[in-house]
């Protein structure tokens, strides 16, 4: 998921060179795939040293004209297992980094930062029956990494992931990277019967209508699933999109009974701040 990257004037540089420093290391970007004219996904190469639990985020960046960098908060979309490190990523055709960033090509050189970090673990949830992931836009990005790792599997007997965009076609990452899982070597025979994706639009004709909110307060999302409402005996939740969306969740999650958890402090529920702001 993307920072506020609308903030900061734009710059223009031309073929920078990369220099690492104690807090950022310089790595290769391997693949892209532009999804469509406003949502684009890369994989990076994986420093040896470079740990992280899968649903953190950590920065990636640029070097500005003045050679500092220009770095943003993305979420990990890849496993803690993988090999390299995958980003999902919108593009603002103004942004200071977005707008430099949807143009690398495979080869090209990109800033990682080495510490990762983020609410958006398992290790912040107490144990429960069921994981609910809710997201919109961009903030389907920490789930694709957690959906692909089998502690996910093995922590919960049901995984239901919600992705609400605006339009069909930024449904594409979430629907083919979930179709493609049942393939998966390492978690192919965990999904089958455990992990449910939901998706609905919220500006163009589909199956699916409305915003998960919406959704929830209307008991259609549950209906559609045959589930129970949420139960905070059972139930536990992670939320990550929109700063209006992950508030207004927060609330429903804690009118249903559920108690907001840390790092420090497990609970039933957790949020990424790093984008509400």
């Amino acid at each position: 998921m993307l920072g506020k990257d609308r903030l900061l004037t734009d710059v223009t540089i031309e073929k920078p060179v990369l220099e690492p420093t104690g807090a950022l290391s310089v790595e290769t970007v391997l693949s892209v795939k532009h999804w469509n004219e406003h949502l684009f996904s890369f994989r990076i190469s994986r420093p040896a040293s470079f740990r992280f639990r899968s649903g953190e985020f950590v920065m990636i960046g640029l070097p500005r004209e003045n050679g500092k960098p220009l770095l943003r908060a993305y979420s990990v979309a890849s496993p803690a297992w993988d090999d390299s490190l995958e980003f999902y990523s919108i593009k603002v055709p103004d942004g200071p980094l977005t707008s430099r960033l949807q143009k690398i090509q495979p080869g090209d050189k990109v800033l990682l930062g080495k510490k990762p970090t983020g609410t958006l673990v398992l290790d912040a949830l107490t144990p429960g029956k069921r994981l609910y992931m809710f997201s919109t836009g961009t903030g389907f990005a920490p789930f694709a990494s957690l959906i692909r790792d089998p502690e996910t599997y093995e922590k919960f007997e049901d995984v239901v992931v919600t992705h609400t965009c605006r339009q069909n076609g930024e449904l594409q990452y979430s629907t083919k990277l979930v179709e493609d899982l049942v393939n998966d070597p390492l978690v192919g025979e965990m999904v089958h019967g455990k992990l449910k994706l939901f998706t609905s639009c919220t500006q163009e004709s589909f199956e699916r209508m409305g915003r998960p909110t919406d959704l929830i307060r209307s008991g259609e999302l549950f209906r559609q699933l045959d589930l129970p409402p949420l139960d905070p005996s059972t139930d536990r939740a992670m939320i990550c999109g929109s700063m209006p969306m992950t508030l207004e969740l927060k609330a429903l999650m804690q009118e249903a009974g559920l108690t907001e958890g840390s790092n420090a402090a497990p609970a039933e529920f957790v949020i990424e701040k790093a984008f509400v702001g």
